[in-house]
């Protein structure tokens, strides 16, 4: 029985580790499409979000099949209820690198963003991206103090939204209030995504510890 559990927990965190390189990949495709204008690249990122809400449906079961049949107490629970809060997150992000996607088809054949603001959307994919890199690398070694380290590079992604809102609200802002509304929800949905992976940050620092984390 207990080969078995174990067996379930490997496949899950399996599919973990698949939906974690998928959401990374797909923010990076979609920080592409968003600033070159390629409509090829945001199609693929709307194209393949389901495979990622499919990874999340599958863990989902699969942590309710084993929570029936194996019943798991203590430690073991904690492990099981952790993967489906990751999961939630995970798919969320993916959903979030589909919006950016959404954005760059919409304004297509146009860049969705104006050339001063693509420097600050790169440094905010950057650093994004480095943090669901960790998350993929939590997930196979989970780490309390790295996943905690996750806050700082939440902060950095905070300070970049402060520096795009103040280019969106200059008094000489050149390109009207539609561009600029663009420009809002696109930080917020980066902004999002680097929450997501703090959220995961901390479920991991319960995982290993026991702990909550204090907000």
């Amino acid at each position: 029985m207990r080969a078995e559990f174990h067996a379930d927990l490997m496949e899950v965190n399996r599919l973990l580790v698949t939906m974690s390189e998928a959401v990374r990949a797909a923010l990076t495709k979609a920080t592409t499409a968003l600033l070159t204008a390629d409509r090829e690249a945001a199609e693929a990122v709307i194209g393949r979000d389901e495979e990622v809400d499919g990874l999340y449906r599958q863990i989902e079961a699969l942590v309710s099949d084993t929570i029936a049949r194996q019943a798991p107490v203590a430690s073991d629970l904690r492990t099981v209820i952790t993967a489906l809060h990751i999961s939630a997150d995970l798919e969320r992000m993916g959903d979030l690198a589909e919006h950016v996607a959404k954005t760059a088809a919409r304004r297509h054949p146009s860049p969705a963003v104006p050339a001063e603001l693509r420097p600050v959307f790169q440094q905010m994919a950057d650093v994004a991206g480095r943090m669901a890199e960790k998350i993929t690398n939590l997930l196979a070694e989970p780490n309390a103090e790295v996943a905690a380290g996750l806050e700082k590079d939440d902060d950095a992604i905070d300070d970049l939204e402060r520096d795009l809102f103040a280019v969106l609200l200059a008094e000489d802002w050149p390109y009207g209030a539609e561009t600029a509304i663009d420009g809002a929800l696109l930080g917020r949905f980066y902004e999002r995504y680097a929450d997501h992976a703090v959220n995961i940050g901390e479920h991991v620092v319960y995982l290993v510890t026991g702990e909550t984390v204090a907000n």
